[in-house]
């Protein structure tokens, strides 16, 4: 009997559906207190997910989520930084 590979799934903090890791963007905020996408995923800190679309990533700077998740002011740069990441590669 052939053991099927679980896939990693993660849940997204704007719409907070569970969806394959590899379809998601990764935000952390590693021990000095920065906070930056993460493409690798194995970035070391605190993870925080977010869906690969641009409902969530307006969703995610309109609502503040990155302040919620890490428990932190997070400044207006990062959430810029995100969405030009984001919405600059398509």
């Amino acid at each position: 009997m052939a053991k099927t590979k679980s896939v990693p799934a993660r849940m997204c903090i704007a719409c907070r559906e569970m969806k394959p890791k590899r379809d998601m963007l990764r935000i952390v905020k590693n021990a000095e207190g920065e906070i930056k996408l993460d493409f690798s995923g194995k970035a070391p800190g605190r993870g925080a997910y977010i869906c690969n679309n641009g409902e969530c990533i307006a969703k995610l700077k309109k609502q503040k989520l990155l302040h919620k998740v890490f428990s932190a002011d997070v400044p207006a740069e990062i959430y810029a930084g995100i969405e030009e990441e984001f919405f600059g590669k398509r």
